[in-house]
Formats: structure tokens, C-alpha cells, sequence
């Protein structure tokens, strides 16, 4: 057994964190912390856990006088690289849920997230952690950086393009659309009820931090810089990512090989579904999968990708036991299996 602690109780990411570890029959979760509510029950916080997990709150400084194996810090941007710098990557492994060391460097990170970075030699370390590109460097990495959920959504549909080499790389247009709770459980003008209740809108034009981490990632896997037009936005519902993408292929292409091609890519990624027609966010409601419709328009010449996640967890929690599955090298899908939610 592993003894695995978590850093951040209070928000979405920690309690779907604990939602899928208290079925994972490898690993025990031997602490849950919280600075403003240490003391309390984890339950108290999360009343769905009653009699299910009651555990108490610790504060985070009593995690280095146990004894771990890892440690998920789901926590904000900004405040995960302190307790990065504070563990110094010797005691456990970590598996990072903030945008803290995904990037390439800490230069990028500072221009995109406004913000100095304190730990910067942690760089050298830090894994992307995607586990259907970067699994090998996974297995052995002792700091992930778990991907962002919007770069999940719109990553896996595009990675076989442009590994391939397929598409023209100075036109990728993501549309994507975030549920309500991307924006996490804390209070503010955009979550309130009365503005998303019946709204629709687009946010972040040309200037959100999540199209950097698309672009590096894809840069990585193709011969050319890519120009990424990423626009979101907020839908009025609770879980769920819907990212629609167009690209237009370097040459004429048929439809029967672009499949042919996908099923090729991810024929041994169990979180990958491939459909046959466009999918919905309830389709992956509450599970770890990634559904991903492709399809060739040869009246526009473009190709058109649908991709739909659950946020909160191939965008978040689940994507990160998956990544720690690959890291103690257990079955991939363990604990991982829930059948999505529908209705």
C-alpha cells in the first residue's frame, strides 16, 4: 500500500480527489490538509463523504513528519510552488493540479500568469503529465504537472495531426466551453447564479493562460510553431468541457485514413473513446474518459474535431491518479473505471 496525502480540501479538486481514492484499493490516504478548517472533518467540509470519510484536517506542515509515498497538491495557482519549493521534491512525489510548473519555463509562466515564479529550479524536474503522450517520462518523474483541463480537451483530439504532420499549423481554432465549476468553488461575480442561469458567453479573448500550455505542448510533436486562436467559453452547467475544433489539412486528404490514423494513436489508451458521431459532456459525465469525434468537410477543406471531458476529472482529479497509477506503476485504469453518469 501507498500512504498518499492531500494538499487542499476546500475545493472541487480535493474532494473528487478523495471520491476516487477511497476505491482505489492500492493506496491509503493518510492525510487531507487545511489551513482555515484544520480540525474539522473532511466530511464536515464535503457532507456527501458522511460515513464514508470523516477524516480530521491537518495542517499542511505536518505532512513532512509523515511518512508518504505522494502527495496531490490541489491547490490554487500561485500557491502550489511554495509547498513545492518547501518539500524540495525529497521526501515524496508529487502530483501538481495548478498551472504552477506546466509550462516550458519560468520566463513564460511569469508573462501568462502575471505573476514571479518562486521555485524556479523545479523546471528541470516537472512532468507534463498527459498521460497518453508522456507516460515513459511519467513513470519515473518525481514532480507531475498535471495539464490544465481546457489543453486536455483540446491536446488529445489534435496530438495524432500534428504528430503526423498533417495539418496546416498556422490555423488551429479551438472553441471550447467550460462548465461552472472550471472556475472553482470559491464565491465571485462569475459563478453566481444569476449570471450564468440562462447565459452564454465567451471569455479570455487572446489572452488566456491555457492557450501558451496548448501551443508548448503541441510545438513539442510537430516540425512547425503553431498558431493556436483558443476561445472560451462558460456554460450554465455544473460539470463538462465541449471543445470544437476546425484545422485545415496541408493537403487533400481523405476522411477513411484521418480515422484510421486516430484508432492508430490511441488504440492502447483506455481513456480515449473515438465515437462515431459528435459526443456530449453526459456522455463522460463523472468518469475519466475522453470521447473524440473526427470528421473531414470537403466543401470547406477543414477537419473538425469534437472532444468532450469530464472538468473535474480527465480535466483535473483523474487524470492525476491516473498519473499516479503510471508512477507506482499499477494498472492505469485502477480505481479509474466509473461508467460515466447519464442523465
Amino acid at each position: 500500500m501507498k500512504n498518499i496525502g492531500i494538499i487542499g480540501a476546500s475545493g472541487y479538486t480535493g474532494s473528487e480527489l478523495v471520491r476516487i481514492l477511497v476505491h482505489h484499493p492500492e493506496v491509503k490516504i493518510k492525510a487531507i490538509t487545511s489551513e482555515s478548517h484544520q480540525g474539522k472533518a473532511f466530511s464536515d467540509l464535503h457532507p456527501f463523504f458522511r460515513g464514508i470519510m470523516d477524516q480530521k484536517l491537518v495542517p499542511a506542515d505536518e505532512i513532512m513528519g509523515m511518512d508518504l509515498d505522494l502527495v496531490f497538491l490541489a491547490l490554487p495557482h500561485g500557491v502550489s510552488m511554495e509547498y513545492v519549493r518547501k518539500f524540495k521534491l525529497q521526501k515524496f512525489r508529487i502530483v501538481d493540479l495548478s498551472g504552477d510548473f506546466r509550462l516550458d519555463d519560468p520566463a513564460t509562466y511569469e508573462q501568462w500568469y502575471n505573476k514571479e515564479h518562486s521555485y524556479k529550479e523545479a523546471f528541470e524536474e516537472a512532468i507534463y503529465g498527459l498521460p497518453e503522450l508522456y507516460a515513459d517520462k511519467i513513470s519515473k518523474a518525481r514532480l507531475v504537472a498535471n495539464p490544465g483541463c481546457y489543453p486536455t480537451s483540446a491536446i488529445l483530439p489534435l496530438a495524432p495531426l500534428v504528430s503526423a504532420g498533417l495539418i496546416d499549423p498556422k490555423r488551429v481554432i479551438i472553441d471550447a466551453k467550460s462548465s461552472v465549476s472550471g472556475a472553482g468553488i470559491k464565491h465571485s461575480e462569475t459563478n453566481l447564479f444569476s449570471n450564468v442561469n440562462d447565459n452564454f458567453k465567451a471569455y479570455g479573448l487572446k489572452k488566456h493562460r491555457h492557450s501558451i500550455e496548448i501551443k508548448q505542448v503541441l510545438d513539442r510533436f510537430s516540425k512547425d510553431k503553431n498558431t493556436i486562436q483558443f476561445t472560451p467559453h462558460l456554460l450554465p452547467v455544473d460539470r463538462g468541457i465541449l471543445s470544437t475544433i476546425y484545422v485545415q489539412p496541408k493537403s487533400n486528404i481523405e476522411e477513411a485514413p484521418i480515422k484510421q490514423l486516430f484508432k492508430d494513436f490511441y488504440q492502447d489508451k483506455p481513456f480515449v473513446r473515438l465515437c462515431e458521431n459528435p459526443p456530449a459532456i453526459k456522455d463522460v459525465r463523472g468518469s475519466n474518459y475522453c470521447d473524440i469525434f473526427v470528421d473531414y468537410d470537403s466543401t470547406t477543406h477543414n477537419i473538425i474535431l469534437v472532444s468532450v471531458i469530464d472538468n473535474l476529472v480527465k480535466g483535473a482529479t483523474g487524470q492525476a491518479v491516473q498519473n499516479m497509477n503510471i508512477m507506482f506503476d499499477f494498472d492505469e485504469k485502477t480505481a479509474l473505471q466509473h461508467v460515466p453518469m447519464h442523465p
